[in-house]
């Protein structure tokens, strides 16, 4: 059998090539988004500062919902300082430290912010946490008292210099450097005692996390690591405490790096979907045509005595050799697509530079297994047909298609076609991300409903115009239409995937800018103030910057505004569920520049333990005004909160907005992330704003207003990611769909050279295939546009009111550019090789 195989295969190469093409490209995509998959649920992040102990202790930074994978917890939730000096007596500890992050940031003699750390939100840190370095370079030696400072090798100051230091939203302070330390994650270093006190850390504190440490680093005796953390978790056990050594103690850096591996679940989950749809879809094509060219070599198989299960054994085997010449590239190919995604993702800010990619074999194997079962059943459904028939019947087919289409495939394509429209609905119920995105899965839909559909639809039209045609229409015009309707499964075959690509392309990127316009919609119409006042090379606002600001000559309004995470817990369908989200954190006075666009309730009342939700998560979940909610904070805790008001404006500010008091000592750092300002609107308002910002080290200024002269500056980085998914996805489709083209023009040599025989012109020919690509791209283009129609019309009028999408005018006459330049280059550049040929070497070579 396999012998049989390999020969029909080598008679075959131009077909077979577009097979080879499809699971080139689709291997490559299944292999990334496994790689992504698996870097999300086994990446390990450098150590960094810790690389110096052995052990640490830290608290779980992920929520673990019944059922359902862990939600990463980006905010530092702490540790009880007592532990330290229980752990440090165990036998076998040389060192425990307990390690303090607090925000901190050198000013320079000029009054910039210097280089102290990655992350400016905790680069401060007690002197002994330097024992938790990995081989540290001092120059110098430890600061002693408040007045000293060691600071990190980057910020380019020498030992002996005077510094200012802004800490933890104090004013900046000067301090003699006391030594300069080189390690990674190295930053500023204060006495154990100041750094405390700076942090508000001390025991006898009043600050919301007084009495406690970030995490706690053990050195231990050589050989005794084991021992140790086998005692470590006896004394920690039932504390929801966690002990990580080696290559988990990454994980305890920083929460929030650590929870991009989550991002990297969700991106290849998201991504799963569409690209194992469209790799099936374009796989399962690309044989169709393939298998169809053979019909004639199978039916005289049949003929001579094979047997309809050795017919489909011969086309799987015929199809599977050329699926393993082309894995081996595909996958390699997948590897480096996941990198080239990861450096992408890491320069627009969707992923931390530290995270790394974990490479295995586990993609490779699964991208094997899952192309090899989706090349073995199409090949075997596309031969079905030809080996279940009569060997005389199979034979007299073999030149023709079946008169009628299938009625069982015809509905099925109906069928789905009419789930689409139903799905398409989703955003008028949901007005969220998810809402948005089930306009993508129903485009998706309708196109293989198309597929399964087409033959049929194809076939009456085609019809449809015979019937009409004139009587002096032109031979070619005659003939191209004669093989519309003679042919509608060829033509159906070709035009689906060009459909797809038109549905695909309109409503993944349509969807992905209707969104983001709904969102600044909500934010624009939502944000009354025209500033916003931030320091993030600081780690936060000094705490003096908000009452300044009031003072500016000019200034109505100013409140501070913040952003955090929280995981929100209801029920579903009766099962508990649990979903993160970002939350806004406002107070009473903010409502001078924010509107939430409230229809329940108030602001006023956003004081203690209360949320205010989105109409849409009011209605979803049971939070209607007066309702409590269960939250889990950013760092862990959990809560319950009394909905106190609704709004409108979900897109734009989020699901739930959290009091400052509930938020307030639940995120890494408690300094406010940026003021928003409003102001009398004159250009002195402006200045005094401007001028408080140069006078103060690492404020910065910025209009609220949306910046039309780079309107791309304002897009969020996940949907430059999405967009250049959709780039990827695209190139694939139209790879694939020229490889089927080119391979279903290049099997109608026979037909080419009988017409010629007959009489037909090489002029007329051409004539004719130019005829029958204008047909296939028109179609495609109606057909995806229909397709795509009513999805985006329903997706405009849930987010935006009114009945079509936002987003680039340029995209749909690109798009048809792109399908017409296709059909013709694909169809007209096969039947000139074909007329190179003289008409009876072409049919004897058939």
């Amino acid at each position: 059998m396999l012998y049989l195989a390999l020969r029909m295969a080598a008679h075959r190469v131009t077909a077979l090539l577009a097979v080879a093409s499809a699971v080139l490209g689709g291997a490559a995509l299944i292999t990334t988004t496994g790689v992504l998959a698996e870097s999300g649920l086994r990446s390990q992040l450098p150590p960094g500062r810790l690389g110096g102990a052995d052990v640490v202790v830290a608290a779980d930074q992920e929520f673990h919902p019944r059922g359902d994978l862990p939600i990463a917890l980006p905010e530092r939730a702490t540790v009880p300082d007592g532990l330290v000096d229980r752990l440090a007596a165990l036998p076998g500890v040389t060192a425990a430290v307990g390690d303090i992050g607090f925000p901190a940031a050198l000013v320079g003699a000029r009054g910039q912010v210097l280089a102290s750390a990655e992350d400016p939100r905790t680069a401060g840190h007690g002197w002994s946490s330097t024992k938790l370095l990995a081989d540290p370079r001092v120059t110098g030696r430890a600061p002693s008292g408040a007045g000293e400072v060691a600071v990190t090798a980057t910020a380019g100051v020498a030992v002996g210099e005077l510094v200012e230091v802004v800490a933890n939203g104090r004013p900046a302070t000067a301090y003699r450097v006391s030594a300069v330390v080189e390690a990674p994650g190295a930053g500023l270093y204060f006495a154990d005692g100041t750094a405390s006190r700076l942090a508000g850390r001390g025991g006898d504190g009043d600050g919301p996390r007084a009495g406690t440490v970030d995490l706690i680093g053990l050195r231990v005796d050589g050989g005794a690591g084991e021992r140790v953390t086998a005692a470590v978790r006896e004394q920690v056990a039932g504390t929801g405490l966690e002990v990580v050594t080696g290559a988990d103690r990454g994980e305890a850096v920083e929460p929030g790096v650590g929870s991009a591996r989550s991002l990297l679940i969700l991106l290849a989950g998201s991504l799963a979907g569409i690209v194992l749809l469209i790799t099936g879809f374009v796989v399962a094509g690309a044989l169709s045509v393939t298998i169809a060219g053979q019909r004639r070599d199978l039916a005289l198989m049949r003929a001579a005595g094979a047997t309809p299960k050795q017919i489909r054994r011969l086309a799987a085997a015929q199809s599977s050799v050329v699926a393993a010449v082309a894995l081996v590239p595909g996958v390699a190919l997948g590897y480096l697509l996941a990198g080239r995604f990861r450096e992408a993702s890491a320069g627009r800010g969707v992923l931390p530079d530290e995270l790394p990619l974990t490479l295995s074999p586990l993609p490779a194997l699964a991208t094997l297994l899952l192309v090899a079962a989706a090349v073995q059943l199409s090949a075997r459904c596309a031969a079905w047909r030809t080996s279940r028939r009569p060997a005389t019947e199979a034979v007299a087919e073999s030149r023709s298609e079946p008169r009628r289409p299938s009625r069982v495939r015809t509905g099925a394509g109906l069928l789905l076609m009419l789930g689409a429209c139903v799905l398409s609905a989703a955003p008028l119920m949901s007005r969220t991300v998810l809402g948005a995105s089930a306009t993508s899965i129903a485009g998706i839909l309708a196109a293989i409903g198309l597929a399964l559909s087409g033959p049929a639809l194809v076939q009456r039209a085609g019809a449809a115009a015979v019937r009409r045609l004139r009587p002096g229409v032109a031979a070619p015009t005659w003939l191209a239409l004669a093989n519309v309707r003679g042919y509608a499964l060829r033509l159906a075959g070709v035009v689906s995937p060009l459909a797809m690509a038109v549905v695909f392309v309109l409503t993944y990127t349509f969807a992905q800018t209707t969104v983001l316009a709904a969102t600044a919609d909500d934010t624009r119409d939502g944000t009354l103030a025209q500033y916003e006042v931030t320091a993030p090379a600081l780690g936060g606002l000094p705490a003096d910057t908000l009452p300044a600001v009031r003072e500016v000559p000019g200034v109505r309004a100013a409140a501070p505004v913040g952003t955090t995470t929280v995981v929100w817990e209801y029920e579903e369908f009766g099962e508990p569920a649990a979903q993160s989200a970002s939350a806004t954190v406002l107070g009473p006075d903010t409502r001078d520049v924010v509107d939430l666009g409230v229809t329940e309730g108030g602001l006023d009342r956003l004081t203690g333990a209360t949320v205010a939700v989105s109409g849409e998560a009011a209605r979803t979940r049971g939070a209607g005004l007066g309702e409590r909610v269960r939250l889990v904070l950013g760092d862990g805790t959990g809560v319950d909160a009394r909905v106190v008001a609704v709004y409108d404006r979900g897109l734009g500010f989020g699901p739930v907005v959290l009091s400052r008091e509930l938020a307030a000592g639940h995120t890494t750092t408690d300094l406010d992330q940026s003021i928003l300002v409003r102001t009398d609107g004159t250009d002195a308002a402006a200045r005094g704003l401007t001028a408080l910002a140069a006078d103060r080290a690492g404020l910065a200024v910025t209009s609220t207003a949306p910046d039309t002269d780079s309107p791309g500056e304002d897009t969020p980085p996940e949907v430059w990611v999405n967009l250049a998914t959709v780039v990827v996805l695209l190139g694939y489709l139209l790879l694939s769909i020229a490889d089927k083209l080119v391979a279903a023009t290049a099997q109608r040599r026979a037909e080419i050279a009988a017409l010629r025989l007959v009489g037909t012109t090489p002029r007329q020919v051409r004539a004719m295939m130019r005829r029958e690509a204008a047909v296939v791209a028109a179609a495609a283009l109606v057909s995806g546009l229909l397709l795509s129609a009513l999805p985006l019309a329903l997706l405009g009028q849930g987010f935006l009111g009114r009945p079509w999408p936002a987003g680039p005018a340029w995209l749909l006459p690109a798009v048809a550019a792109t399908v017409v330049l296709t059909a013709y280059a694909t169809i007209e550049l096969p039947t000139r090789h074909a007329l190179r040929t003289p008409p009876a070497d072409a049919l004897r070579a058939v």
